[in-house]
């Protein structure tokens, strides 16, 4: 059912248990996990020009280094992993890598606690209403979380 799952991580602390949840999904259906960290070219539109490239590059390497960290934890738990690294809208890079890459379920880390409030307005909300495919949710653990009227779309 699942073959390529993508993981887009920021490097915050929902990481982890993202980590864990793609961990024994990959293992179970035997799936490659994409991990995906987006460099958000947004917070370039007030940097001089001439700083663009070396905080661009900064920034890559920080990406680099939170891939590198879940990608060690996804191995040790014997799952493929493709690590990439773009810079962008990260919305949109989430989407487009989706679309690009046939993944079947993107995998994301939220707040917890009243999820609708937290989300709305995040890049994690619009990958849930425009991603092609299911779009899986993980709160911090340890928080509490709300239960509340699950709202459910179907494209055909």
């Amino acid at each position: 059912m699942y073959s390529n799952l993508l993981l887009p991580t920021d490097g915050s602390e929902t990481t982890d248990a993202v980590v864990e949840h793609a961990a024994a999904l990959a293992d179970w259906q035997d799936a490659t996990v994409h991990l995906l960290y987006v460099v958000d070219d947004r917070a370039f539109l007030t940097l001089r020009d001439d700083l663009v490239d070396d905080v661009t590059a900064e920034l890559e390497a920080e990406g680099r280094d939170v891939t590198d960290t879940a990608a060690t934890l996804l191995r040790q738990a014997g799952v493929d992993v493709e690590i990439v690294v773009r810079v962008g809208n990260p919305s949109d890079e989430i989407l487009d890598y989706t679309i690009e890459n046939d993944i079947d379920l993107v995998l994301m880390g939220t707040r917890g606690a009243d999820f609708r409030r937290n989300m709305l307005g995040s890049v994690a909300q619009r990958v849930i209403s425009d991603a092609p495919v299911p779009v899986m949710t993980v709160a911090l653990s340890g928080e509490e979380t709300e239960t509340t009227d699950v709202e459910s779309t179907v494209r055909s």
